[in-house]
């Protein structure tokens, strides 16, 4: 125990010390009755993919632990916003949803199917015929269509279900390249995804994730890994994307970087677009990244604000911390709450570099898991660390950290593994599960939203997922929502103030 958890611990036992705090919460939560009625310049929103409310408080007591406190007391960023409502996330055919029809509805504002991105209900997964009119656009062409800069930042493949449905009108969300897709669909004239990145929306300002192997000719060595077979391109119709993409850009200030030298290299001052593809697929979890070829989320939501803020119409940026995800279907608890964290130190970033005057963001997430932490543990206890009762059933410690179902399930002669025969602390442990399952599932349950900026009070209450890039686009007077952005005469009525007035304003959010 260090010292200032003793000191923490002596103070929580005067009462005064709760009545203080709880009294500088009210004080704030009065100043928010002084709505932020702006119009948002510009519009950030943050996707954790399976960032449940459980893996929000999991990742909460972990920053804590991090530096060195009990860790349940600790506000991670998004805690800060000042707005929290919850969203209903079931697919139109489906009460636990995946990611790809969640996509749509955030992105497009129209609930769908499972497994399909960028197409309404009446599209069907998988087939083909179905795809044409029926396709939804998104708040990302809606920002362009108005003259905004866009932005797409991953930790996936640029091309995996969040940030596709903000491009792409696809029934398969795997249809990655042609080179995953069936004769059939090719046959009757439906692109792949990787694609219609590059034609769909040819202008798309800022892009970085993964996803390199999809965008050459079958065969083509990886760049970064040229004696590794599984990373070679997978187009089957010898296009490459990334070279004609270079070739379109190259009189357009437009630079392609695979790397994490050659985006630092760039000076964001003299770059209009950015094509950024660090791996063939996903993006390695952080705890894994090579610090020294691999940006991390934070330093990519850094480079891509400051390439789109120079756009004076302002910017729509989608950020995706999407292998929350993925540690938590692979069990990984450890994996998924350092992601969790990682995402929100890019909420602080894009904090740092933007106002809350005239910048709209929102964090929420597209789905829950099965994961839930318990046990009684004691304060301060180790978020990976093991509830301190054994079971009454089996005689045999357990983890505070538990999935539903997953591949931690595992038996040792026909019992329960005693988890104290290994280390359970490690990276990639596998977190016992109750039901044994080769990859874990989602989870149904509502997830949050936190949002800060202009309109933000608009996201309250329980709502529809589909509502979010509603609220979004109005507080941006884009896409439909423009009628209250003008007077009689035609001018805004939601005018700006001043630069000096916008820069307390963002002082006293960081005070607070």
């Amino acid at each position: 125990m260090n010292i200032m958890n003793i000191i923490v611990w002596e103070q929580e036992k005067d009462p005064g010390f709760w009545k203080e705090w709880a009294q500088r919460t009210l004080k704030n939560a009065l100043n928010l009755q002084d709505l932020n009625k702006n119009v948002a310049k510009n519009i950030i929103l943050f996707l954790g993919d399976g960032m449940g409310v459980p893996t929000v408080t999991a990742a909460r007591i972990l920053k804590g632990q991090l530096n060195g406190q009990n860790g349940e007391e600790t506000q991670l960023e998004m805690d800060k916003f000042p707005y929290v409502a919850l969203s209903k996330t079931y697919n139109t055919n489906a009460q636990v949803p995946d990611s790809a029809g969640t996509a749509t509805a955030y992105l497009c504002g129209v609930k769908a199917n499972e497994g399909t991105v960028g197409v309404s209900a009446a599209a069907v997964k998988s087939q083909c015929n179905t795809t044409r009119g029926n396709e939804v656009t998104s708040i990302l062409k809606w920002a362009k269509d108005a003259g905004k800069s866009v932005g797409i930042v991953t930790t996936t493949r640029v091309n995996h279900a969040t940030p596709s449905a903000a491009y792409a009108h696809c029934v398969d969300r795997d249809w990655y390249s042609d080179g995953e897709m069936p004769d059939e669909a090719l046959q009757n004239g439906c692109k792949d995804i990787a694609r219609q990145l590059f034609e769909n929306i040819p202008d798309i300002d800022v892009i970085m994730g993964g996803g390199r192997r999809s965008m050459y000719p079958r065969n083509t060595p990886d760049v970064e890994y040229p004696g590794e077979k599984k990373h070679n391109g997978t187009r089957k119709d010898g296009r490459n994307l990334v070279g004609e993409w270079t070739d379109r850009m190259k009189d357009k200030r437009g630079y392609y970087v695979w790397n994490k030298k050659d985006l630092f290299s760039l000076n964001p001052n003299n770059v209009d677009y950015l094509l950024g593809l660090f791996e063939p697929a996903d993006l390695p979890y952080e705890l894994e990244r090579n610090k020294e070829t691999d940006p991390s989320l934070t330093e990519m939501v850094d480079v891509a604000i400051k390439i789109l803020q120079k756009n004076e119409r302002g910017f729509y940026l989608l950020v995706e911390g999407g292998r929350i995800d993925h540690g938590h279907h692979d069990g990984k608890a450890k994996q998924a709450l350092h992601e969790a964290v990682e995402m929100d130190r890019a909420i602080t970033r894009a904090g740092l570099l933007t106002s809350i005057y005239d910048t709209l963001t929102v964090v929420t997430a597209d789905h829950s898991h099965v994961f839930s932490f318990g046990g009684y543990t004691h304060r301060g206890n180790s978020i990976f660390g093991l509830a301190p009762i054994i079971s009454d059933i089996d005689q045999k410690p357990f983890t505070s950290i538990l999935y539903g179902n997953g591949p931690g399930f595992k038996l040792v002669n026909g019992a329960r593994e005693n988890v104290s025969t290994v280390d359970f602390k490690q990276n990639n442990y596998q977190a016992q599960a109750a039901v044994p399952l080769s990859m874990e599932t989602h989870g149904g349950e509502d997830v949050a939203i936190f949002s800060k900026g202009p309109m933000a009070h608009l996201l309250h209450g329980v709502q529809e997922q589909h509502y979010i890039p509603h609220v979004m686009a109005y507080a941006a007077c884009i896409g439909q929502n423009k009628d209250h952005c003008r007077t009689n005469s035609g001018s805004p009525f939601l005018s700006h103030i001043s630069p000096t007035l916008a820069l307390l304003l963002s002082v006293k959010w960081l005070l607070c």
